[in-house]
């Protein structure tokens, strides 16, 4: 009987607890998942615990549900030239993952503002520059001065971060958000408008 490589076993036993944790993190109960991959409950259960080797079969449906690549659900190790592959890093109970290096001019990063059971009490800061975000999951509090918006997928913003401001989570849930940061102030320029409630007093 052949060996199976430890290697491959490892990346095996890692696929359950990370099915597990992309389905909560999407808040979906395994009968939703169930009723959008058409594979059973019992199934889903069984492969998130580890009691089911994974597939092509049961991986497939999960990516087209979960709208990921395969090598997201198996943790496949990126190929190719390592330099793009840049290091999270976590400030204020966030996740910023760089996206650009270029010195000086403006930055792009991605942003994931964790799960919480309860949302934070905003504590906002100020600093010098520009911020234009686009928000790709959850629902975004952005607190602006005395303002208090609620940004859902699909929406942007952009503000001088001199003003106070403050980023969390609506309702608790995760967000994942881009960011485009200008330390000199240059606003980004997109082909949309910004949602309304997001506009200048002299943009009125």
């Amino acid at each position: 009987m052949a060996s199976v490589d430890p290697a491959q076993e490892d990346v095996l036993d890692a696929v359950g607890p990370r099915l597990r944790a992309l389905r909560r993190r999407r808040g979906l109960t395994l009968a939703q998942l169930a009723a959008a991959t058409g594979v059973s409950e019992s199934t889903l259960s069984r492969l998130e615990s580890g009691r089911r080797r994974a597939t092509l079969e049961l991986l497939l449906p999960l990516t087209r549900a979960y709208d990921v690549p395969l090598d997201d659900l198996v943790g496949a190790p990126r190929t190719g030239d390592p330099r793009i592959h840049l290091k999270p890093i976590r400030r204020f109970g966030m996740v910023l993952v760089p996206l650009s290096r270029r010195p000086g001019g403006t930055h792009a990063f991605k942003m994931i503002i964790p799960a919480r059971p309860e949302p934070l009490e905003p504590a906002p800061q100020t600093h010098e520059g520009f911020e234009w975000l686009y928000v790709l999951d959850g629902r975004l509090r952005l607190v602006l001065g005395e303002r208090d918006l609620v940004l859902p997928p699909g929406e942007a913003a952009e503000f001088d971060t001199s003003r106070p401001h403050w980023l969390g989570s609506a309702d608790g849930g995760t967000v994942e958000l881009l960011i485009l940061f200008d330390l000199q102030g240059l606003r980004a320029h997109t082909r949309a408008d910004a949602p309304r409630s997001t506009r200048s007093e002299s943009e009125r």
